[in-house]
């Protein structure tokens, strides 16, 4: 359930628990239009976008859930294979909700982890999506292809994160507050603390000082270094590609940009794509929310 402690940063938004294939999802839902759904990523919650949902809300129906395991969602049980934290399960959870909330095809938002649902959702739901756009993220197949050392030493958390249970939950439990603020800063262009509004660092702090949220994020990268790789792989082997339209959009700054573009990469994944970078680092959303807007309304305002 929703804890009424935390700030409200949708206040003319509807909080909503919703049933899906991964337990029940907390999601806010606002504004009119044809419906966009937003999935946030790591270390965060659905609060990420609260800098651009209200000009986003002035012409999308948006839904904005905490993803399984997240924020306020329900937590799916660990397990020894991490399917039920595939990007293919909380997939499926995405196409639940929307389906409960009456929005059959819809356009699709996704930042960090939240991206890796939506490339993911484009290749297993293209029927249900208009359009798509991934935000600072290359396909998780490229990732641990292009692991080098300078890579690995910029994207360290992705083999830390993804060891055995309980070993880095355990840790970063015994000083969670240190970790969730040294990984946001560190992933901004300022290296600091500054883009990111009190009020939504209250709701990071909530849900990372939870030890069996720290576990479920844990759990997501375990996903990603198993079952995730071998759904890329096997769609990069059989020749599988989106053809949902496609926006890539990194931080100049940011995570996804070094080596070859992601505009590059992409277009081996995907058939209609464009992009660019924007200025900032990772957490372009609420480091430039300005310029977001401006590459993100004319592609998603477009008819399907």
């Amino acid at each position: 359930m929703a804890d009424a402690a935390l700030p409200d940063l949708f206040p003319d938004f509807e909080t909503r628990q919703v049933e899906t294939r991964s337990g029940t999802l907390f999601c806010r839902t606002g504004g009119r239009g044809l419906p966009l759904l937003l999935v946030h990523g790591y270390p965060q919650t659905h609060a990420m976008w609260h800098k651009v949902a209200p000009e986003l809300a002035q012409r999308f129906t948006l839904v904005i859930p905490d993803l399984p395991g997240y924020g306020q969602s329900a937590i799916p049980p660990l397990g020894g294979d991490h399917s039920a934290y595939s990007k293919r399960a909380s997939g499926n959870a995405m196409v639940d909700l929307m389906s409960a909330l009456g929005h059959d095809r819809f356009a699709l938002a996704g930042h960090d982890r939240g991206a890796r649902v939506s490339y993911r959702m484009a290749l297993d739901h293209p029927d249900r999506l208009t359009r798509v756009a991934v935000l600072d993220i290359l396909p998780t197949y490229d990732y641990w292809r292009r692991m080098d050392r300078a890579f690995a030493l910029k994207i360290y958390h992705w083999a830390f994160l993804a060891q055995p249970a309980p070993f880095p939950e355990t840790l970063i439990a015994a000083s969670a507050g240190y970790f969730l603020e040294h990984t946001l800063a560190s992933w901004t262009a300022a290296k600091d603390l500054s883009a990111f509004h009190p009020d939504a660092l209250a709701h990071y702090h909530a849900f990372f000082g939870q030890p069996e949220r720290i576990a479920a994020t844990c759990e997501d990268y375990r996903a990603g270094a198993t079952v995730d790789l071998d759904h890329d792989t096997a769609d990069v082997g059989s020749g599988r590609r989106i053809d949902v339209p496609l926006l890539a959009l990194w931080g100049g700054a940011g995570i996804a940009q070094s080596g070859e573009t992601p505009l590059d990469v992409w277009r081996r994944w995907a058939t209609d794509v464009q992009g660019c970078a924007i200025d900032g680092g990772h957490f372009v959303a609420e480091e430039n929310p300005k310029e977001l807007l401006e590459k993100l309304l004319p592609f998603l305002g477009k008819e399907a």
